[in-house]
């Protein structure tokens, strides 16, 4: 459908004024009436309002037939153009607008998606399933239509526009995902993100290795190359066809019979300084501490019962949905007493 054309209701608004204009010029050339009497009468001529008096001298009359006639033709195009604005529903676009704009206001620790392709939407399926609160920026119409129907948080833009990237709330977000169809897109969206937020965390998608140690380079954290694992994925489903099937499943973050944490032992919590025995996860959660990542970026597999958790180290839990609710539990923040 055709958008509604705020330049056809400016022009009517113009004409509008001319004709107001010229009504007073008018009479005040054919009538001994002053400019303020003047204006007055082309002002209930043109409304279509009426006259006090009828005015002197033929001229005037026709004068006054014209501007008549005048301002009947600018008050149907002005009826019709507002009866488009209601009819295209441009009024409840505009708060529908406003509706959704104070929406992403509100979002605090979100991820903005930059291209809502099959990328795209295959990380929006995943933060769905986990309860994620995510933002979209498309300009393809066709794509923003789908983030719609997906219920998504919308921005009609580019992500490498400055502006487009505030709007989806870049400085509030905790991840940005560069999911655009073009690896040079996806370079330029991770250099502005990565200028205006230097913390944010950065997923990048990359065709090939060459587009990826470019996005490396531009300040991406992360790239993924999603032929390389779609060949990955295929040749472990001939290979190994069992390992591939859990993987699947504890890698999905909406699968119910097991799924993968990843859980930051923060300065306060309870298990800072503890060896794991003390903990007794297995017992008390039923999830399991299957590796741990220190501080220095070094990975521990199969951590011992002895192995001291250290503030930072980020613990790679398995578990059921519930298992994991409980783990997030005892890793809690302990609550600070005030005196």
């Amino acid at each position: 459908m055709e958008r509604f054309s705020f330049r056809r209701f400016f022009i009517a608004q113009v004409a509008f004024v001319v004709v107001l204009t010229v009504g007073t010029i008018g009479f005040v050339l054919l009538t001994d009436e002053g400019w303020s009497s003047s204006f007055y009468r082309s002002v209930v001529t043109t409304t279509l309002t009426g006259l006090d008096s009828r005015p002197e001298g033929t001229a005037a009359e026709l004068f006054t037939v014209v501007i008549l006639m005048a301002g009947v033709a600018i008050f149907l195009y002005l009826a019709g153009a507002v009866v488009e604005l209601i009819t295209r529903g441009v009024v409840g676009e505009y708060f529908g607008q406003g509706r959704r704009r104070r929406a992403i206001d509100q979002l605090r620790d979100h991820t903005i998606i930059c291209g809502f392709g099959r990328v795209g939407r295959s990380v929006a399926a995943e933060f769905d399933h986990s309860g994620s609160e995510y933002v979209v920026i498309d300009v393809n119409p066709a794509s923003i239509a789908a983030a719609v129907e997906f219920g998504a948080h919308v921005i009609q833009g580019d992500g490498t526009e400055d502006a487009h990237l505030e709007s989806a709330g870049l400085t509030r977000a905790r991840a940005l995902v560069a999911s655009a169809d073009s690896d040079e897109k996806n370079v330029f969206i991770t250099l502005s993100a990565r200028a205006a937020r230097p913390d944010i965390f950065i997923v990048a998608r990359a065709a090939d290795d060459a587009a990826a140690r470019k996005l490396l380079l531009a300040g991406a954290d992360r790239v993924v190359q999603p032929y390389s694992s779609a060949g990955l994925r295929i040749a472990n489903l001939v290979l190994k066809p069992q390992v591939a099937d859990y993987l699947d499943i504890v890698s999905t973050a909406g699968g119910e019979e097991l799924r993968f944490e990843e859980i930051t032992v923060g300065a306060t919590c309870e298990a800072a300084g503890r060896p794991i025995s003390d903990l007794h996860i297995r017992e008390t959660t039923g999830a399991m501490i299957v590796a741990i990542r220190r501080g220095s970026g070094a990975f521990v597999t199969a951590p011992t019962a002895d192995a001291v958790l250290d503030v930072g180290d980020v613990l790679i839990g398995v578990g059921s949905a519930e298992d994991i609710r409980k783990l997030d539990a005892l890793f809690a923040p302990r609550e600070t007493s005030v005196s």
